[in-house]
């Protein structure tokens, strides 16, 4: 049997139970998740924008940077990688070239927002949303786009926090009927709020627990009983990088040493072993072993 697509084992994985979907900062952090046995990973473009390039995430970064960063996280691990598109980065036009580069990137998805540029985290004030009619051509575009059926389209609103919890669920209703596999509520604000969305949109959903943000933490268990079908957790591992390389790097210049820190880092064999390190000499060895010409 050929391999299943990346969009196909992604919605095997949703459809067999409720997933968690952690972000990969790196392609090191999408192995990490393999091998610890998450069934697929998330590339948030806040974590891009941040890590990558040390920018807001405010839609500074091309189509074509997330589709290399993209490709360089399907390459690292055999999980499907979900992927954040921003606003499609244009309008219907562009984002039929949005979801060919990300399905020729390997990703297994993506999802687009309804927000109008230049957008902002969603979890900030200030967001403006597009008409409902311009974000349903953008879902027919992609729907449209896509050569892999598989390939997952997830319809973003960012509306409760611009105009309400209900003007949230009717834009989640019209991109249901424009073709959106999944829908992503942004920015709900309470335990009941998700509930309900759930109740009221007869889809697959997709919750984003994001830490520092508008809504509370709530449990994946929890959510998977309100019927979300994956979770995401886009920038919780870059986080607490980001506050461990913090905290070495004050420590190195306030003791002149490391030493202190060593308990609280991956340790050479660990990295090796990540990396696959004693394959990649093996395969070497053998490409030098044998007769000439062979």
């Amino acid at each position: 049997m050929p391999p299943s697509s990346p969009g196909r084992r992604l919605r095997d994985a949703y459809g067999a139970r409720p997933i968690m979907i952690p972000g990969a900062f790196n392609a090191l952090t999408a192995r990490m998740a393999e091998r610890l046995n998450f069934e697929a990973v998330y590339l948030s473009g806040g974590a891009l924008a941040a890590g990558w390039a040390g920018l807001p995430d405010i839609g500074l970064l091309s189509v074509t940077e997330f589709a290399d960063a993209a490709a360089t996280l399907a390459r690292a691990s055999n999980l499907p990688v979900l992927c954040d598109a921003d606003t499609g980065f244009g309008e219907a036009v562009n984002v039929e070239r949005t979801v060919r580069l990300y399905e020729g990137a390997g990703a297994a998805g993506l999802h687009l927002e309804d927000q109008e540029m230049p957008k902002r985290c969603g979890h900030l004030s200030g967001k403006a949303l597009v008409e409902p009619a311009s974000m349903v051509a953008k879902l027919r575009a992609a729907v449209a786009a896509r050569t892999d059926p598989d390939f997952v389209i997830i319809a973003r609103t960012d509306a409760r926090s611009v105009d309400g919890f209900d003007a949230a669920v009717g834009r989640a209703r019209a991109y249901v009927d424009a073709g959106a596999d999944m829908i992503f509520p942004e920015a709900l604000e309470s335990a009941e709020e998700f509930a309900a969305f759930a109740k009221a949109v007869p889809a697959p959903l997709i919750a984003n627990m994001t830490e520092f943000g508008r809504g509370p933490l709530l449990d994946f268990e929890e959510l998977g009983g309100m019927g979300y079908r994956a979770v995401l957790y886009p920038l919780t591992a870059f986080r607490a990088a980001m506050k461990a390389a913090e905290r070495t790097l004050s420590a190195l210049r306030d003791r002149g040493t490391q030493r202190g820190e060593i308990g609280g880092m991956q340790t050479r064999a660990e990295l090796y072993d990540l990396l696959g390190y004693d394959d990649w000499e093996a395969r070497d060895r053998s490409y030098f072993s044998g007769p000439p010409g062979r």
